[in-house]
């Protein structure tokens, strides 16, 4: 029997990149934009131009973020051929929203959820996003409500359990670095299915 070279049997599975990520998100309808990124070493935690960062790492590059974020996979490779290490932000309302809970009980819900109601999970540091469908674009406008979490990024402390994150909000995608050298990652990545239902999956995660 030939055995198999010892380079092929621990070979291990390369990180994604930032720029492969994008580009699959993109094939899927998902707009990103880039996002500043964590500094390791010097006195400043983030790579943007603000002194004393509130969200480092985890915020758009641009305050019109809203506006730039894109499918083109021509613009996408643009931006991060110039920022290779910039994270990845995600628009929420748009395609899809996110739930945001402790990683705890989003571990203990994956548990509870049937198989035919689960979706895209990642793991962001001590929280688990749960993506879901989006609830559209209502002819009234007045339905909408934005997440003030952009706008306050120090209130997050303050507001430890569910977060809904739906228009004018974001999420920081995988693999997104975190200032403690851990990535954002998929505990399940998204398959091209359809998303599930926000209120029925919010069932769940109440509970």
């Amino acid at each position: 029997m030939v055995g198999v070279p010892l380079a092929r049997r621990t070979r291990k599975r390369a990180r994604p990149t930032r720029i492969d990520s994008v580009l699959e998100y993109a094939a899927l309808g998902w707009l990103s934009v880039p996002g500043a990124h964590p500094l390791r070493h010097g006195s400043r935690a983030c790579s943007c131009d603000r002194l004393g960062c509130p969200d480092p790492g985890a915020h758009p590059l641009s305050p019109a973020w809203q506006l730039q974020a894109t499918t083109d996979a021509t613009q996408l490779m643009r931006w991060w051929q110039a920022e290779p290490e910039a994270n990845v932000i995600l628009p929420t309302g748009r395609v899809f929203d996110v739930f945001d809970v402790p990683v705890a009980q989003g571990l203990e819900a994956i548990n509870q959820i049937p198989e035919a109601h689960q979706g895209p999970v990642a793991v962001n540091g001590d929280r688990a996003l749960f993506f879901v469908a989006t609830r559209g674009n209502p002819e009234d406008e007045d339905e909408w409500w934005s997440c003030q979490l952009d706008c306050d990024p120090a209130g997050i402390d303050a507001s430890p359990g569910l977060r809904w994150h739906c228009r004018d909000s974001y999420v920081l995608a995988p693999p997104s670095l975190l200032p403690s050298g851990q990535a954002v990652s998929w505990l399940r990545g998204p398959d091209g299915r359809p998303l599930p239902d926000p209120v029925r999956l919010l069932e769940w995660l109440v509970a």
